[in-house]
């Protein structure tokens, strides 16, 4: 660490633990407000120069570090194997985070299964220069939610895939009524896009043209190449996935897909009649039209166009056309109108992907105690339950539970080949009230009665069913107008979430009845 460093580190803090955390995120916070505003205002040297003071500021550079190191990915070394795992480590990588002289090391390979088989390349950076990408993504982030598609959700601020979905829904809303307004906006055919390979193959010429932050930072993380078997490789294309920054890059290649559709029609008005909706999470996005013709003779080509100037292309065996009567998949939700009523079910692909996973869970702990099984699944049932529960997921998640249940007493009975189903029951199920057939396990607690307390199993179907409020199409968490919105919105999400744990617990324990 140099001097300059040493003398801006004392200035603000004397430990990682003297920090004033609050301060660093208010500090951040204004400034990136400042930079949206900028940007709103087509201002860019001095959008310019607000992104270079944020990132040469302390409180970005350490609010970078604390990020890198609370993260999933924070005892994942790269390939130089070190860690900042120590406070003190934690405080001096503040100060290496300059950059004049900086070089990033190679990233480190690994390959990841997926869902089809394939292996999927993950690209691990080390920690410092995972600390440079979070540094500079906050800087980058607020000109991209500033500048991006109205209709994207994925990898941005507070949105999520239920947004996503939640548009889909307007985007065919027609109950049956030819004179409702939903009729005229509504579509009933359905573009399903694929971009092959979208991460590894986003052309660098275009991101170090049109990206706005540092090209010689970036121009580096784009040509750091990895190590293959020791190997030192390349990257000419694409950006690794693994990086930080890396999803906002790819978001910023795939903005400006809206106004290219836009483009085909001659005005707003043609757009409408066409009845022309993107939805876009990621690299995955549906687009609707009129009919068949429209999506296949503008559409399409225009989606071409759009991707080729940026080294994309279409996967013709995944991209595919549909009526909105036969259904498509999207983020894992089947979306399709039954005559005049549109349903959003969980996908029949991710329920059995699902299944799956319990099956194999249940298989790999068949020697293991009731209580760890059922500690194990608990959070696996949870989560598929609580993505799901904004849609009509009902009926799934009853269907769900049953299969559950008969992987469980498959389970029990091999593991007590020679006992009778009635012992097997008494062992494994019990009965609390009027609900039979509960997994349970007994724990070494009691209640204030005297009573045992039990561990149970929790059911998908126990999960309630709660529409999501989608977000506004316009609106940026980093734009001081719309800060009371998401406030309010954070709110209303606390006091959900606060109702939820105040229910009885009977899911996660329950006291034997006489």
């Amino acid at each position: 660490m140099n001097g300059q460093s040493t003398c801006a580190l004392a200035d603000h803090a004397l430990s990682w633990h003297s920090i004033d955390w609050a301060k660093a995120y208010s500090v951040v916070k204004r400034m990136q407000a400042r930079i949206v505003k900028a940007t709103k205002e087509g201002r860019w040297n001095k959008v310019k120069a607000l992104q270079r003071l944020l990132t040469c500021s302390f409180h970005g550079k350490a609010l970078a570090v604390k990020r890198v190191t609370e993260n999933q990915g924070k005892r994942t070394p790269g390939v130089d194997g070190v860690l900042w795992s120590t406070p003190d480590a934690k405080y001096e990588a503040i100060g290496s985070l300059q950059r004049r002289g900086y070089k990033p090391l190679p990233l480190k390979r690994i390959y990841i299964p997926k869902s089809n088989g394939k292996l999927r390349p993950l690209s691990i950076p080390t920690m410092r220069d995972r600390a440079m990408q979070a540094l500079y993504l906050l800087a980058l982030d607020p000109v991209s939610e500033t500048i991006s598609d109205a209709q994207s959700y994925g990898f941005r601020k507070e949105r999520s895939t239920h947004d996503a979905i939640a548009q889909c829904f307007l985007n065919a809303r027609y109950h049956g009524n030819p004179k409702d307004r939903g009729a005229r906006v509504s579509a009933q055919w359905i573009l399903e896009a694929d971009i092959r390979g979208c991460f590894d193959n986003i052309d660098h010429t275009w991101l170090l043209q049109n990206v706005p932050m540092d090209k010689a930072v970036l121009k580096k993380w784009l040509k750091a190449g990895y190590l293959k078997d020791g190997t030192l490789a390349p990257t000419n294309d694409g950006t690794p996935q693994g990086g930080i920054i890396s999803p906002v890059l790819a978001n910023l290649a795939l903005n400006g897909l809206d106004n290219a559709l836009s483009s085909a029609f001659r005005n707003a008005s043609q757009r409408a009649i066409n009845k022309v909706n993107m939805v876009r999470y990621a690299d995955d996005f549906v687009i609707t039209g009129a009919n068949r013709e429209v999506l296949e003779k503008k559409i399409t080509p225009v989606v071409t166009a759009f991707l080729a100037s940026r080294g994309l292309e279409l996967a013709p065996e995944k991209t595919k056309i549909t009526h909105l009567t036969e259904g498509y998949d999207f983020l894992g939700q089947h979306i399709r109108r039954y005559g005049s009523k549109l349903l959003i079910k969980p996908a029949r692909k991710n329920v059995h992907s699902f299944l799956q996973k319990v099956r194999s869970l249940i298989r790999k702990l068949m020697g293991a105690p009731q209580r760890q099984l059922i500690d194990t699944l608990n959070p696996v049932i949870t989560g598929w339950a609580m993505y799901h529960r904004h849609i009509v997921a009902k009926k799934t998640f009853s269907y769900v539970d049953s299969q559950i249940w008969y992987a469980l007493w498959q389970w029990a009975r091999r593991r007590h080949p020679k006992k009778l189903g009635h012992w097997v029951y008494q062992r494994y199920f019990h009965q609390f009230g009027l609900r039979h057939w509960v997994f349970a396990a007994r724990t070494d607690e009691v209640d204030d009665t005297g009573s045992s307390i039990y561990r149970e199993l929790r059911k998908a179907s126990a999960t309630p069913i709660e529409r999501h409020p989608k977000v506004q199409s316009d609106a940026n968490p980093y734009d001081t107008e719309w800060f009371m919105y998401f406030a309010q919105r954070t709110a209303i999400r606390s006091r959900k979430s606060r109702s939820r744990r105040t229910l009885p617990k009977s899911n996660a324990h329950a006291v034997v009845w006489p």
